[in-house]
């Protein structure tokens, strides 16, 4: 079960990372979208005014879906390709062409996703803030028909925001990672790869470990004005329930301490690790724990601060171990 964030947590931003995000859970915040102002009236149609009244006329791409897949976007059968097509049109007329469909039969399912509200509803960052967010974090905007968006992790943190329609999340810890067969890193429909077996009927041959992280599924109903906290690298599955559906959403680095991303470390990792010998691999494993993971704390603890050279804390140190690590890939 999800739990409810504490409300002494949505105060301001420093508090939420110290008492929400250390601990590295899903929390759901109800009601935490009611004070904005496209929010007061209770229906869609102040969103839609909202996102009209500050569209820029950006050329937006659309997720097109024929009603066979039941909105439901994913690779092909033989996942050579994907079972949606992408088009281009402009944010208004996207947006009028959601509109005006969402309650037909039969027609094509739309979606499009991830739009940065600076670029294309400029101004409307300000009648959405939260004060948990860090002010600097700007939204971005997924409006559609009902939709079923694959089950996918992302590498920063996340707060996602119910603005119109209904929203249900599905998700897995990032240790079930072993068991969701993951789809290809690079050949994907956002950015990110997908766990396949999510969504699948009990027993599929195709997956058999996923039975052991079926049960370990967590699944939160969101209404308009609702919020989900998702940290970063958990699994979610994100299902549009209502005809026509609004999320808004921040993504931000809650723990970054220099320029560096985890996952970049991951990639270059496994080009350099992962078809090793067995026994060579689990030596850099504990290289890694001594280093990196730190289960018995600071590599260096017995000795004097001052003697941690490149360990030592401070954003001087991070930029003496990137010119170690840039000379050492130029050979």
């Amino acid at each position: 079960m999800i739990r409810d964030a504490p409300a002494e947590a949505l105060v301001d931003a420093d508090r939420f990372r110290e008492s929400v995000m250390t601990v590295g859970d899903p929390v759901v915040v109800r009601g935490a979208t009611r004070h904005w102002p496209m929010m007061h009236t209770g229906i869609p149609q102040a969103v839609i005014d909202a996102l009209t009244r500050h569209d820029a006329g950006e050329m937006a791409e659309v997720f097109v879906g024929d009603a066979a897949i039941g909105a439901r976007y994913h690779y092909d059968d033989a996942m050579a390709g994907f079972n949606f097509r992408r088009e281009t049109m402009p944010f208004g007329a996207a947006l009028s062409a959601i509109l005006t469909t969402a309650d037909l039969p039969d027609r094509p399912s739309l979606y499009m996703g991830s739009l940065t509200a600076e670029r294309f509803c400029p101004g409307i960052e300000a009648e959405v803030r939260l004060p948990f967010v860090p002010a600097g974090v700007r939204p971005r905007l997924w409006i559609g028909h009902a939709s079923v968006v694959a089950c996918h992790y992302d590498t920063m943190d996340n707060i996602a925001c119910v603005a119109a329609g209904r929203r249900r999340f599905t998700l897995f810890p990032p240790d079930a990672i072993a068991d969701l067969y993951v789809g290809p890193i690079d050949h994907n429909m956002a950015g990110q790869p997908v766990a396949l077996a999510v969504g699948s009927a009990p027993g599929d041959r195709r997956y058999p470990l996923f039975e052991r992280a079926r049960h370990r599924a967590l699944v939160v109903e969101l209404e308009a004005g609702d919020a989900l906290y998702v940290p970063k690298l958990w699994w979610h599955q994100v299902e549009a329930t209502a005809s026509f559906n609004v999320l808004v959403n921040y993504w931000w680095d809650g723990f970054a301490t220099g320029p560096d991303q985890p996952y970049t470390t991951m990639l270059l990792a496994m080009t350099a690790i992962a078809s090793r010998p067995a026994a060579e691999r689990a030596a850099w494993r504990a290289w890694f724990d001594h280093y990196v993971f730190r289960p018995n704390g600071h590599p260096l603890a017995f000795l004097p601060n001052e003697r941690h050279g490149i360990l030592s804390a401070g954003r001087e140190n991070i930029a003496r171990v990137r010119a170690m690590a840039m000379r050492l890939l130029r050979g």
